[in-house]
């Protein structure tokens, strides 16, 4: 496998400059990388890093091993159809970080017989942390996939599912799943401050509080359900929490949430597809 493949970004957005950012700092070579927009004057920063810059989707897409389509769904239908020449001619593989579009719509808009991964990231890449689900079709090869998961992993974890589908399931865990954490700590902030605290001491405990629960899940050896249990003594104050919360169905409110989510990623889906 070529060490470090050229990559060409199609769009340099919020998501390509999260990739663009840890394929940096994991080493890339600069040189190695185009980003492609149709605004010259929001390429400057990336070619004063020493990426490769154009405003010509398709002078990149020419000669380069992996394409990231990194554009909104809305409009990949055209960006797609626009490369297709390109991309017959080369052959390179692609990856969408696109939500919701099926890899036989990107396929199909690109001319047929590509290898493309589809990408769920989530907006904590945009600090190197994110969650990121992939998913290939029958064209990727085996060096492609072991591409493609080193270029998604300089944003956080990329883990792999064999089913396409499976990523309505991984938009609804992780996609949107930090929205929901924002939410709780939204809520955890409001209360902290009708009980007396400080909106700033609050938001500071809550934050903290979120990222040490966080950090003792993933260094544990055991289950975020019995880390719940080891910190709820009986009769204790966490416990009062713990009941209220199951008594007002948390549970079963979070599952209901996560259900329309994955309705809704179904609905894009085929909207954009056919779009």
């Amino acid at each position: 496998m070529t060490q470090f493949p050229t990559l060409a970004f199609i769009g340099a957005g919020n998501m390509a400059r999260a990739i663009i950012g840890g394929l940096l700092n994991n080493g890339y070579p600069a040189e190695k990388i185009w980003a492609c927009e149709p605004q010259a004057e929001r390429l400057q920063d990336l070619a004063d890093q020493g990426l490769q810059v154009t405003t010509d989707n398709n002078q990149a897409v020419a000669q380069v091993d992996i394409v990231v389509l990194a554009v909104k769904p809305q409009i990949l239908k055209p960006v797609c159809t626009d490369l297709a020449a390109s991309a017959a001619q080369n052959r390179p593989l692609f990856i969408s970080v696109a939500a919701g579009i099926t890899s036989d719509s990107i396929n199909q808009w690109l001319g047929g017989e590509h290898a493309i991964v589809r990408c769920m990231p989530n907006t904590p890449a945009l600090v190197q942390m994110g969650a990121n689900g992939l998913c290939a079709n029958s064209a990727v090869t085996a060096e492609q996939k072991a591409q493609a998961e080193k270029v998604i992993s300089a944003t956080g974890i990329a883990l792999w599912v064999d089913d396409e589908e499976h990523l309505h399931a991984i938009t609804a865990v992780s996609g949107s799943g930090p929205a929901y954490y924002f939410l709780f700590m939204e809520a955890m902030i409001a209360a902290g401050t009708k009980m007396g605290l400080t909106p700033e001491v609050a938001t500071q405990l809550t934050l903290q509080t979120a990222r040490g629960a966080a950090e003792m899940a993933f260094q544990s050896d055991v289950p975020p359900a019995e880390l719940r249990r080891r910190v709820t003594s009986p009769n204790g104050t966490t416990e009062q929490a713990i009941l209220s919360f199951q008594a007002n169905q948390l549970e079963a409110d979070v599952e209901t949430a996560m259900q329309a989510c994955y309705a809704r990623s179904e609905e894009m889906a085929k909207e954009l597809g056919e779009a």
